[in-house]
């Protein structure tokens, strides 16, 4: 619609009747014209202000309601496809796509989710699956301090909340933490998350559980219709007062973590770690994590515990923007029985290059090592990885 030219209509008409009306009081003295004409023209001009001000109000409401969303909303993710090599068997694999949505309502009202395909193709009789791992609102209640309530991952351990692949070496995620905490880990639940001093920040959650007879693993429910008439509570402190350095505990308990199939299995995880990135290019990472159950579950003793330590050294190549890293890792994990693969040692080293800090090229050479049947596996992997 033509503005101007329908403000010019709506003038011309309102001039016609004023004419028109004029012509017909001839009786009119000069003044009276003049009064008249003057009111005339307030009327005029008043209009005039209404119709710019709609003309206004539809241009922002047909364009502005668009653009005010789309600044608002964010959106991210991730892949990685990875190929293996060794043990009889080579296989390839497109590993996770992952798609992020956020969405902020209002300065201190925020909405984020994160979709996730794991090996490419799902479906019955597939190997893959369609996971929804995050979604959930948060309140800023002030400046540091948060509320948040709906399906999120826990704060337990480093690759559970940050495992993007251009985020840590190896092309797979090390067993300790994908085993014994078990990541990627996430609950339905509500919680508060914040900063109480300068660098010192905490995690209190109260969710959903785990439900298992067999091992820690595959008692994650996945919020998928998962029974929650044992809640648990998860507590975390972590220290980044230090440029480079992060140090971190969490604590997690839950009254059953056997649900309806096994009762009276209380359960305490406990995890710790620390994470030093030197600007001279060093780093290292160590982490903890060990459960006190009151019970064995069939593949898992009640003491199952890992850890591991790894030392790196990352440099950017010349004068280009490509960095290239190096990396040796040594895992321990105990599942607290005695026989077969109860206790393996996992020795991996490898290298990273990333010609964006968004983007990496990974290679793993892996040996794995079952203490009590004193037998060992080798395995080499490559993989491509990236971020957005």
């Amino acid at each position: 619609m033509n503005t101007n030219n329908h403000i010019n209509r709506v003038i011309y008409m309102i001039l016609f009747m004023f004419f028109t009306v004029s012509a017909a009081k001839a009786a009119l003295t000069a003044e009276e014209m003049w009064q008249t004409i003057q009111e005339q023209q307030k009327v005029i001009e008043e209009l005039q202000e209404q119709l710019d001000a709609t003309a206004e109000a539809v241009e922002s409401g047909a364009g502005g309601a668009t653009g005010n969303w789309a600044d608002k909303t964010q959106m991210g993710g991730y892949g990685e496809l990875h190929y293996k090599f060794g043990d009889g068997t080579d296989q390839v694999d497109f590993h996770r796509y992952v798609l992020y949505i956020g969405h902020d309502y209002t300065d201190n009202i925020h909405f984020f989710s994160e979709w996730e395909l794991e090996h490419s193709l799902a479906g019955e009789g597939k190997e893959g699956e369609v996971e929804l791992e995050q979604a959930w609102i948060e309140i800023d209640l002030s400046e540091n301090h948060h509320f948040r309530a709906g399906l999120d991952i826990l704060p337990v351990g480093m690759l559970n909340v940050t495992h993007e692949p251009n985020t840590f070496y190896g092309v797979e995620r090390n067993e300790v933490e994908k085993r014994i905490i078990p990541s990627t880990w996430w609950e339905a639940g509500f919680g508060f998350n914040g900063e109480v001093a300068p660098g010192v920040n905490y995690d209190i959650v109260l969710h959903s559980g785990l439900e298992t007879s067999s091992n820690i693993r595959s008692g994650r429910q996945k919020v998928a219709e998962a029974n929650a008439e044992y809640p648990a509570a998860t507590g975390r402190l972590r220290y980044t007062g230090v440029p480079g350095l992060e140090l971190s505990a969490s604590y997690q308990f839950q009254s059953n973590i056997g649900g309806e199939l096994v009762s009276g299995n209380d359960a305490h995880l406990f995890t710790t770690h620390v994470d030093y990135k030197h600007s001279s290019g060093l780093g290292f990472r160590a982490l903890y994590a060990g459960w006190d159950m009151n019970k064995n579950l069939s593949a898992d003793g009640k003491d199952s515990e890992g850890w591991y330590v790894e030392p790196a050294y990352r440099w950017t190549v010349g004068n280009s923007n490509t960095d290239v890293g190096v990396y040796i890792r040594y895992e321990d994990i105990d599942r607290g029985f005695t026989g077969s693969r109860n206790e393996e040692e996992r020795t991996s080293t490898g290298f990273n290059i990333w010609p964006h800090p968004k983007v990496v090229f990974k290679g793993t050479f892996e040996s794995v090592k079952d203490v009590d049947d004193n037998t060992t596996t080798d395995n080499f992997y490559l993989g491509v990885g990236y971020s957005f």
